[in-house]
C-alpha cells in the first residue's frame, strides 16, 4: 500500500527526561497494517505509567522517539486486510495502541479495540482501557474476590480506583475506599463506595477498622504500595491479598505481618493478560456498560499542547477526581 502522506498532530518523545520532553509536532499519518486499524482520535486517556515510561525509569522503555498513549476512543477512519469486527465510522476505544494515542490519528490492533456504546461519549471511552481493565484483573483474575467479602481501594478517586469501586460494588463486594480530598471523598461515595475515608488524616485506619467491625479487609487495591503496604498488612482479615497495582518506590515491612494472618501480597500487571483473560475482561464491562454501573469519571481535560501539563498533575496534585484525559 503506498503512503498517504496526510499530516497530523501528535506528541513526541526523542529523549527521556521530564515532562517538558513532551513535545507537540507535525507527522504522517499512520496507515493500518494487517488486522489493524486507524482510529480518528476524539480523546485519550492519560496513565500514570505513561509519566515512568517517559521519565525512562521504568523497566519497559520504548525505542526514541515514541509517541505515547494507550486509551483512546475515537471513530474507525480505514481498516487494514483481515480485520473482521470493525467497520469504517464506527465508535471504539482502545487498550493498546501500535503508533501512541497523544495524537490525532493512531493505528491499533484489532484485537486491542473494543466497540464504544452510545450511552459513553469519547471522554468517557477514553478512561475505560488501562483503569478498568487493571481493576478487573486486580479483584477478579489476582484477588478471587467474591460476592461479601470486604474490599479497600486506596486511592479510589483515580482511575483505576473510580473502575474499582464500580466493579465492586456492581458484583456485591462491600465497598471502601480513600481520597485525599473533599471532592475525592464525595467521588467515592458517589461511584460505588459504601464508605469513604481521608487517608490525609491521622487515624483513618483505625476508622477502616471500625467500619469492618474490627475482622479486617478482605483485599486492598493498592495504588501507593511504598506509603501504605505496611499498614495494609495489618488491616487485613486472615486470608487477605494486597492487590499491588501501583508503586513509586521502596518500602520497609514486617513479614511476620503476613504470616499472622497468612495473607498475601500479589503484583498486578496487565502487561500479562492472557487471550482469554482479555476477552473475559472485556465481556465483564460490556455487561456494565449495558447494566449502567461502567459510567467512568471523567476529571481533568487537556489539550494535545498541553501534555506536559497532564504529566505533571497526574503526579503531583494533591488528589485525583477522576481520569485524566487528552482532547484533540
Amino acid at each position: 500500500m503506498m503512503a498517504t502522506y496526510k499530516l497530523m498532530r501528535a506528541i513526541r518523545v526523542t529523549e527521556f527526561g521530564g515532562p517538558s520532553v513532551l513535545r507537540l509536532c507535525s507527522v504522517a499519518v499512520p496507515n493500518p497494517g494487517q488486522k489493524q486499524v486507524l482510529i480518528r482520535v476524539h480523546a485519550c486517556g492519560v496513565n500514570p505509567v505513561e509519566t515512568y515510561i517517559r521519565s525512562g525509569n521504568y523497566t519497559r522503555k520504548p525505542s526514541l522517539p515514541y509517541t505515547p498513549g494507550t486509551d483512546v476512543s475515537g471513530v474507525v477512519e480505514s481498516v487494514g486486510d483481515g480485520v473482521q469486527f470493525f467497520r469504517v465510522g464506527d465508535r471504539v476505544f482502545t487498550t493498546a495502541t501500535e503508533t501512541g494515542g497523544y495524537a490525532e490519528y493512531t493505528v491499533a490492533s484489532e484485537d486491542c479495540v473494543h466497540s464504544l456504546p452510545d450511552s459513553l461519549d469519547y471522554k468517557q471511552g477514553a478512561a475505560i482501557g488501562i483503569p478498568y481493565f487493571t481493576a478487573y484483573r486486580a479483584l477478579f483474575h489476582k484477588a478471587h474476590a467474591k460476592a461479601g467479602e470486604t474490599v479497600l481501594i486506596h486511592g479510589a478517586s483515580g482511575g483505576v480506583g473510580m473502575a474499582s469501586c464500580q466493579m465492586a460494588r456492581a458484583l456485591g463486594l462491600k465497598v471502601l475506599g480513600t481520597a485525599g480530598t473533599a471532592e475525592g471523598l464525595e467521588l467515592v461515595l458517589k461511584n460505588g463506595a459504601h464508605h469513604a475515608f481521608n487517608h490525609r488524616q491521622e487515624g483513618y485506619t483505625n476508622k477502616i477498622m471500625e467500619a469492618t467491625k474490627g475482622q479486617g479487609v478482605n483485599v486492598i487495591v493498592e495504588m501507593l504500595s511504598n506509603m501504605n503496604l505496611s499498614t495494609d498488612l495489618q488491616m487485613l482479615a486472615y486470608g487477605g491479598r494486597v492487590m499491588i497495582v501501583g508503586s513509586r518506590g521502596p518500602i520497609e515491612i514486617n513479614p511476620r505481618d503476613t504470616m499472622a494472618k497468612e495473607s498475601s501480597i500479589i503484583g498486578v500487571a496487565l502487561l500479562y493478560a492472557t487471550e482469554k483473560e482479555t476477552a473475559e475482561c472485556a465481556a465483564a464491562l460490556f455487561a456494565g456498560m449495558d447494566a449502567g454501573w461502567l459510567k467512568p469519571a471523567v476529571g481533568r481535560q487537556y489539550t494535545l499542547d498541553k501534555a506536559s501539563q497532564a504529566h505533571i498533575d497526574i503526579i503531583e496534585c494533591a488528589g485525583a477526581s477522576g481520569k485524566l484525559v487528552l482532547t484533540m
